[in-house]
Protein backbone atom coordinates (compact mmCIF):
# COMPACT_ATOMS: atom_id res chain seq x y z
CA UNK A 1 0.00 0.00 0.00
CA UNK A 2 1.35 3.22 -0.64
CA UNK A 3 0.56 5.34 2.25
CA UNK A 4 1.08 8.51 1.05
CA UNK A 5 -0.62 8.13 -1.78
CA UNK A 6 -3.63 7.28 0.44
CA UNK A 7 -3.12 9.83 1.93
CA UNK A 8 -3.17 12.49 -0.90
CA UNK A 9 -6.10 10.75 -2.10
CA UNK A 10 -8.18 11.48 1.11
CA UNK A 11 -6.87 14.69 1.58
CA UNK A 12 -8.49 15.28 -2.21
CA UNK A 13 -11.69 14.19 -0.54
CA UNK A 14 -12.15 17.16 2.13
CA UNK A 15 -14.49 19.63 0.82
CA UNK A 16 -14.74 23.53 1.20
CA UNK A 17 -16.80 23.97 4.92
CA UNK A 18 -18.84 26.92 2.62
CA UNK A 19 -18.92 28.46 -1.02
CA UNK A 20 -16.60 30.84 -1.26
CA UNK A 21 -16.37 32.95 -4.22
CA UNK A 22 -13.12 33.13 -6.41
CA UNK A 23 -12.05 30.08 -5.18
CA UNK A 24 -9.34 28.67 -7.39
CA UNK A 25 -6.59 26.57 -5.86
CA UNK A 26 -6.62 23.12 -4.77
CA UNK A 27 -7.10 22.29 -1.14
CA UNK A 28 -5.32 18.99 -0.98
CA UNK A 29 -2.08 21.51 -2.77
CA UNK A 30 -2.49 23.50 0.36
CA UNK A 31 -2.55 20.45 2.53
CA UNK A 32 0.08 18.70 0.97
CA UNK A 33 2.23 21.63 1.55
CA UNK A 34 1.21 21.96 5.28
CA UNK A 35 1.74 17.90 6.06
CA UNK A 36 4.99 18.53 4.30
CA UNK A 37 6.18 21.60 6.28
CA UNK A 38 4.98 19.69 9.66
CA UNK A 39 7.45 16.79 8.57
CA UNK A 40 9.79 19.30 8.62
CA UNK A 41 9.22 20.42 12.27
CA UNK A 42 7.54 23.72 11.19
CA UNK A 43 5.50 24.83 14.01
CA UNK A 44 3.56 28.27 12.56
CA UNK A 45 1.46 28.61 9.32
CA UNK A 46 4.07 31.84 8.87
CA UNK A 47 6.40 29.17 8.71
CA UNK A 48 5.37 27.14 6.50
CA UNK A 49 4.25 29.29 3.70
CA UNK A 50 7.84 31.32 4.11
CA UNK A 51 9.68 27.52 3.44
CA UNK A 52 6.95 26.89 0.55
CA UNK A 53 7.72 30.08 -1.11
CA UNK A 54 11.55 29.49 -1.25
CA UNK A 55 13.47 28.40 -4.42
CA UNK A 56 14.26 25.15 -3.78
CA UNK A 57 11.04 24.32 -1.91
CA UNK A 58 9.20 25.36 -5.37
CA UNK A 59 11.34 23.11 -7.33
CA UNK A 60 10.80 20.30 -4.97
CA UNK A 61 7.26 21.17 -4.49
CA UNK A 62 6.46 21.17 -8.52
CA UNK A 63 9.15 18.10 -9.20
CA UNK A 64 7.32 15.60 -6.32
CA UNK A 65 3.61 16.77 -6.18
CA UNK A 66 3.07 18.86 -9.69
CA UNK A 67 2.75 21.63 -7.45
CA UNK A 68 3.62 25.05 -9.24
CA UNK A 69 1.12 28.00 -7.99
CA UNK A 70 2.43 29.35 -4.42
CA UNK A 71 -0.15 31.30 -2.60
CA UNK A 72 0.31 34.50 -0.87
CA UNK A 73 0.30 34.17 2.50
CA UNK A 74 -3.03 35.65 3.50
CA UNK A 75 -4.16 33.49 0.79
CA UNK A 76 -3.09 30.23 2.30
CA UNK A 77 -3.91 31.13 5.72
CA UNK A 78 -7.57 31.56 4.01
CA UNK A 79 -7.66 28.28 2.36
CA UNK A 80 -6.99 26.74 5.22
CA UNK A 81 -9.76 28.82 6.99
CA UNK A 82 -12.11 27.18 4.39
CA UNK A 83 -11.18 23.57 4.47
CA UNK A 84 -13.63 21.53 6.91
CA UNK A 85 -11.83 20.22 9.89
CA UNK A 86 -13.99 17.50 10.49
CA UNK A 87 -13.70 16.04 7.09
CA UNK A 88 -10.47 16.19 7.18
CA UNK A 89 -10.11 14.56 10.49
CA UNK A 90 -12.14 11.92 9.21
CA UNK A 91 -9.73 11.49 6.10
CA UNK A 92 -7.10 11.08 8.50
CA UNK A 93 -9.35 8.20 9.99
CA UNK A 94 -9.84 6.47 7.52
CA UNK A 95 -5.94 6.36 6.57
CA UNK A 96 -4.99 5.48 9.77
CA UNK A 97 -7.67 2.21 9.10
CA UNK A 98 -5.42 1.74 6.12
CA UNK A 99 -1.93 1.71 7.53
CA UNK A 100 -3.22 -0.29 10.49
CA UNK A 101 -4.74 -2.63 7.40
CA UNK A 102 -6.27 -4.71 10.77
CA UNK A 103 -3.43 -5.08 12.85
CA UNK A 104 -5.07 -3.85 15.17
CA UNK A 105 -6.64 -7.35 17.07
CA UNK A 106 -4.90 -7.89 20.27
CA UNK A 107 -3.03 -4.28 20.70
CA UNK A 108 -3.73 -1.70 23.44
CA UNK A 109 -5.67 1.09 22.16
CA UNK A 110 -5.09 3.97 24.66
CA UNK A 111 -7.43 7.15 24.82
CA UNK A 112 -6.83 10.32 26.43
CA UNK A 113 -7.54 13.94 26.33
CA UNK A 114 -5.55 17.22 25.91
CA UNK A 115 -6.67 20.87 26.47
CA UNK A 116 -5.29 23.77 23.79
CA UNK A 117 -4.53 26.28 25.82
CA UNK A 118 -5.37 29.38 24.35
CA UNK A 119 -8.28 28.46 22.57
CA UNK A 120 -10.38 30.11 25.01
CA UNK A 121 -10.29 33.11 23.06
CA UNK A 122 -11.82 32.04 19.91
CA UNK A 123 -15.08 31.49 21.99
CA UNK A 124 -17.64 33.72 23.31
CA UNK A 125 -18.28 31.78 26.53
CA UNK A 126 -14.44 31.28 27.33
CA UNK A 127 -14.51 27.47 26.36
CA UNK A 128 -11.01 25.96 25.20
CA UNK A 129 -10.65 22.94 22.52
CA UNK A 130 -10.16 20.03 23.94
CA UNK A 131 -9.53 16.87 21.85
CA UNK A 132 -9.42 13.18 22.97
CA UNK A 133 -7.08 11.07 20.61
CA UNK A 134 -7.08 7.25 20.14
CA UNK A 135 -3.72 5.58 20.20
CA UNK A 136 -2.27 1.94 19.32
CA UNK A 137 0.95 1.73 21.99
CA UNK A 138 2.62 -0.94 20.60
CA UNK A 139 2.88 1.35 17.46
CA UNK A 140 2.73 4.69 18.88
CA UNK A 141 0.13 5.58 16.38
CA UNK A 142 -2.70 7.78 16.69
CA UNK A 143 -5.54 6.49 15.14
CA UNK A 144 -8.37 8.77 15.35
CA UNK A 145 -9.30 11.95 17.59
CA UNK A 146 -12.86 13.68 18.99
CA UNK A 147 -13.18 17.34 20.21
CA UNK A 148 -15.08 18.49 23.36
CA UNK A 149 -14.98 21.70 24.83
CA UNK A 150 -14.55 20.93 28.56
CA UNK A 151 -12.75 17.91 29.96
CA UNK A 152 -16.04 16.76 31.24
CA UNK A 153 -17.08 16.33 28.10
CA UNK A 154 -14.18 14.30 26.92
CA UNK A 155 -16.79 11.31 28.53
CA UNK A 156 -18.90 11.71 24.94
CA UNK A 157 -16.20 12.64 23.44
CA UNK A 158 -14.66 8.66 24.52
CA UNK A 159 -17.82 7.37 23.25
CA UNK A 160 -18.17 9.24 20.18
CA UNK A 161 -14.33 7.92 19.09
CA UNK A 162 -14.70 4.84 20.02
CA UNK A 163 -18.07 4.86 17.18
CA UNK A 164 -15.63 5.75 14.97
CA UNK A 165 -12.78 3.51 15.10
CA UNK A 166 -12.36 -0.24 14.20
CA UNK A 167 -11.07 -1.07 17.15
CA UNK A 168 -12.29 -5.52 17.21
CA UNK A 169 -10.02 -7.21 19.02
CA UNK A 170 -8.13 -4.59 20.87
CA UNK A 171 -8.11 -3.41 24.67
CA UNK A 172 -8.78 -0.17 25.12
CA UNK A 173 -7.18 1.24 28.31
CA UNK A 174 -8.54 4.58 29.24
CA UNK A 175 -8.45 6.60 33.12
CA UNK A 176 -11.18 6.86 35.86
CA UNK A 177 -13.12 9.98 33.75
CA UNK A 178 -14.56 6.76 31.81
CA UNK A 179 -14.73 4.37 33.97
CA UNK A 180 -18.59 4.15 34.03
CA UNK A 181 -21.41 1.99 32.87
CA UNK A 182 -22.05 3.20 29.11
CA UNK A 183 -18.46 4.22 28.32
CA UNK A 184 -18.31 0.43 29.00
CA UNK A 185 -21.23 -1.07 26.93
CA UNK A 186 -19.43 1.78 23.91
CA UNK A 187 -16.02 -0.29 24.09
CA UNK A 188 -17.97 -4.12 24.62
CA UNK A 189 -20.59 -2.93 21.30
CA UNK A 190 -17.48 -2.00 19.27
CA UNK A 191 -15.91 -5.64 19.80
CA UNK A 192 -13.31 -4.47 22.19
CA UNK A 193 -12.33 -5.24 26.05
CA UNK A 194 -11.73 -2.64 27.81
CA UNK A 195 -8.99 -1.42 30.96
CA UNK A 196 -10.22 1.52 33.10
CA UNK A 197 -8.43 2.83 36.39
CA UNK A 198 -10.63 2.87 39.10
CA UNK A 199 -10.48 6.26 41.56
CA UNK A 200 -12.45 8.31 43.73
CA UNK A 201 -15.06 9.28 41.35
CA UNK A 202 -16.34 5.59 41.80
CA UNK A 203 -15.46 5.43 45.55
CA UNK A 204 -17.05 1.88 46.50
CA UNK A 205 -15.87 0.25 43.53
CA UNK A 206 -12.55 1.23 44.30
CA UNK A 207 -12.78 0.55 48.21
CA UNK A 208 -14.01 -2.95 47.79
CA UNK A 209 -10.81 -3.70 45.03
CA UNK A 210 -8.45 -2.09 47.41
CA UNK A 211 -9.49 -3.72 50.28
CA UNK A 212 -9.31 -7.76 48.55
CA UNK A 213 -5.86 -6.82 47.13
CA UNK A 214 -4.34 -5.60 50.03
CA UNK A 215 -5.86 -8.54 52.39
CA UNK A 216 -5.90 -11.58 50.22
CA UNK A 217 -3.74 -13.53 48.39
CA UNK A 218 -4.06 -13.17 44.61
CA UNK A 219 -1.32 -13.94 41.47
CA UNK A 220 1.47 -11.17 41.30
CA UNK A 221 3.99 -10.06 38.94
CA UNK A 222 6.95 -7.99 39.34
CA UNK A 223 9.64 -5.89 37.89
CA UNK A 224 12.81 -3.60 38.83
CA UNK A 225 13.88 -1.49 36.65
CA UNK A 226 16.71 1.73 37.14
CA UNK A 227 16.06 5.39 35.34
CA UNK A 228 18.06 8.15 36.38
CA UNK A 229 19.29 7.31 39.36
CA UNK A 230 15.83 5.87 40.93
CA UNK A 231 14.80 2.44 41.13
CA UNK A 232 11.58 1.74 40.62
CA UNK A 233 9.36 -1.39 41.70
CA UNK A 234 6.46 -2.45 40.12
CA UNK A 235 4.20 -5.06 41.31
CA UNK A 236 0.96 -6.01 39.81
CA UNK A 237 -2.10 -8.23 41.11
CA UNK A 238 -4.88 -9.34 39.09
CA UNK A 239 -8.33 -11.14 40.49
CA UNK A 240 -10.45 -13.38 37.69
CA UNK A 241 -12.95 -14.78 40.18
CA UNK A 242 -15.27 -12.15 41.44
CA UNK A 243 -18.59 -13.18 42.32
CA UNK A 244 -18.57 -12.33 45.68
CA UNK A 245 -18.17 -8.15 44.36
CA UNK A 246 -21.45 -6.71 45.75
CA UNK A 247 -20.31 -4.03 43.59
CA UNK A 248 -19.37 -6.08 40.05
CA UNK A 249 -22.61 -4.45 38.34
CA UNK A 250 -22.36 -1.43 38.66
CA UNK A 251 -20.37 -1.05 35.68
CA UNK A 252 -21.01 -3.96 32.77
CA UNK A 253 -19.43 -7.16 31.91
CA UNK A 254 -16.74 -6.84 34.81
CA UNK A 255 -14.27 -9.69 34.40
CA UNK A 256 -11.13 -8.87 36.24
CA UNK A 257 -10.15 -6.62 39.16
CA UNK A 258 -6.44 -5.69 39.81
CA UNK A 259 -4.17 -3.23 40.98
CA UNK A 260 -0.29 -2.01 40.24
CA UNK A 261 1.76 -1.38 43.28
CA UNK A 262 4.57 1.09 42.13
CA UNK A 263 7.71 2.10 44.74
CA UNK A 264 10.29 4.12 43.78
CA UNK A 265 13.71 5.15 45.69
CA UNK A 266 16.13 7.61 44.62
CA UNK A 267 19.35 5.44 44.61
CA UNK A 268 21.49 8.74 45.52
CA UNK A 269 19.21 10.27 48.64
CA UNK A 270 17.31 7.31 49.63
CA UNK A 271 13.78 9.02 49.54
CA UNK A 272 11.26 6.09 49.08
CA UNK A 273 7.64 6.55 47.70
CA UNK A 274 4.84 4.35 46.65
CA UNK A 275 1.30 4.74 44.86
CA UNK A 276 -1.11 1.87 44.40
CA UNK A 277 -3.39 2.48 41.01
CA UNK A 278 -6.68 0.43 40.83
CA UNK A 279 -8.32 -1.18 37.56
CA UNK A 280 -11.50 -3.53 36.52
CA UNK A 281 -11.30 -5.37 32.85
CA UNK A 282 -13.85 -6.98 30.63
CA UNK A 283 -10.89 -9.43 29.70
CA UNK A 284 -9.53 -12.14 32.34
CA UNK A 285 -6.18 -10.88 32.68
CA UNK A 286 -2.79 -12.31 34.40
CA UNK A 287 -0.71 -9.93 36.57
CA UNK A 288 1.85 -9.54 33.67
CA UNK A 289 -0.96 -8.44 31.45
CA UNK A 290 -2.17 -5.92 33.49
CA UNK A 291 1.56 -4.49 34.13
CA UNK A 292 1.80 -4.75 30.67
CA UNK A 293 -1.47 -3.05 29.58
CA UNK A 294 -1.16 -0.34 32.30
CA UNK A 295 2.26 1.06 31.28
CA UNK A 296 0.66 1.16 27.06
CA UNK A 297 -1.48 3.52 28.29
CA UNK A 298 1.25 6.37 29.00
CA UNK A 299 1.76 6.14 25.38
CA UNK A 300 -0.86 8.55 24.41
CA UNK A 301 0.52 11.07 27.25
CA UNK A 302 3.78 10.72 25.32
CA UNK A 303 2.05 11.67 22.38
CA UNK A 304 0.46 14.95 23.59
CA UNK A 305 4.31 15.89 25.15
CA UNK A 306 5.11 16.03 21.33
CA UNK A 307 2.60 18.10 20.34
CA UNK A 308 3.49 20.62 23.19
CA UNK A 309 7.45 20.09 23.40
CA UNK A 310 8.31 19.70 19.27
CA UNK A 311 4.97 21.67 17.68
CA UNK A 312 4.47 24.53 20.59
CA UNK A 313 0.77 23.15 20.39
CA UNK A 314 -0.57 25.54 23.24
CA UNK A 315 1.81 28.65 22.24
CA UNK A 316 0.13 28.14 18.72
CA UNK A 317 -1.88 31.50 18.26
CA UNK A 318 -4.13 30.98 15.23
CA UNK A 319 -7.30 33.31 15.95
CA UNK A 320 -9.87 30.57 14.57
CA UNK A 321 -10.91 27.58 15.77
CA UNK A 322 -11.40 25.63 12.51
CA UNK A 323 -7.64 26.25 11.61
CA UNK A 324 -6.54 25.17 15.23
CA UNK A 325 -8.28 21.88 14.60
CA UNK A 326 -7.34 21.53 11.48
CA UNK A 327 -3.58 22.43 12.61
CA UNK A 328 -3.96 19.84 15.54
CA UNK A 329 -4.68 16.78 13.03
CA UNK A 330 -1.96 17.68 10.75
CA UNK A 331 0.82 17.45 13.52
CA UNK A 332 -0.86 13.32 14.21
CA UNK A 333 -0.11 13.22 10.61
CA UNK A 334 3.29 13.90 10.96
CA UNK A 335 3.97 12.93 14.23
CA UNK A 336 2.65 8.98 13.15
CA UNK A 337 4.92 9.68 9.45
CA UNK A 338 7.97 10.40 11.82
CA UNK A 339 7.12 7.32 13.80
CA UNK A 340 6.71 5.09 10.76
CA UNK A 341 9.99 6.07 8.87
CA UNK A 342 12.00 6.04 12.40
CA UNK A 343 11.22 2.84 13.35
CA UNK A 344 12.27 1.08 10.06
CA UNK A 345 15.00 3.65 9.05
CA UNK A 346 17.08 4.73 12.15
CA UNK A 347 18.36 3.84 15.31
CA UNK A 348 16.27 3.45 18.60
CA UNK A 349 17.90 6.47 19.95
CA UNK A 350 17.52 8.77 16.99
CA UNK A 351 15.65 12.02 18.40
CA UNK A 352 12.62 12.71 17.34
CA UNK A 353 13.54 16.20 16.15
CA UNK A 354 16.45 14.75 14.21
CA UNK A 355 14.39 13.33 11.58
CA UNK A 356 12.00 16.38 11.13
CA UNK A 357 15.66 18.54 10.98
CA UNK A 358 17.42 16.72 8.53
CA UNK A 359 13.84 16.94 5.86
CA UNK A 360 13.88 20.89 6.73
CA UNK A 361 17.86 21.24 5.95
CA UNK A 362 17.94 18.48 3.35
CA UNK A 363 15.16 18.50 0.67
CA UNK A 364 16.71 15.44 -0.64
CA UNK A 365 16.35 14.06 1.96
CA UNK A 366 12.86 14.95 2.44
CA UNK A 367 12.21 13.28 -1.14
CA UNK A 368 13.77 9.79 0.26
CA UNK A 369 11.34 10.03 3.61
CA UNK A 370 8.29 10.21 1.27
CA UNK A 371 10.17 7.64 -1.05
CA UNK A 372 9.73 5.69 2.01
CA UNK A 373 5.92 5.68 2.00
CA UNK A 374 5.52 4.98 -1.74
CA UNK A 375 6.82 1.60 -0.63
CA UNK A 376 4.42 -1.28 1.10
CA UNK A 377 4.79 -1.25 4.26
CA UNK A 378 3.16 -3.95 6.97
CA UNK A 379 2.63 -3.43 10.84
CA UNK A 380 3.51 -6.69 12.91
Amino acid sequence: MKLFNELQKEMQTVELESSHDGYWYSISDVLTMLVCGMLCGLQRIDDIHDWAKSAPTRKFLKKEFKIERILSRAQFYNILRYVDAEKFKMSFTRWMKRVLNRAIKGKTVAIDGKTICGTDKLTDDGSVLHIASALVSEFNLVIGTHECDTKTGEITAFRELIKLLDISGATVVADALHCNQKSAEAVIEAGADYIFVVKDNNPSLKEEIEFFIQNETVPSYQTTEKNGGRVEKRTAYTCNEIEWMSEKDKIPYITCIGAVHREFESVKHGYKSSEWHYYISSASLNPDELLNRARLEWGVEAMHWLLDVHFKEDKTRVWDMNVQKLLNTTRKIAINMVRLYRDKNCSARTPFTSVMKANLFDLDQLSGFLEFFKLDLKLD
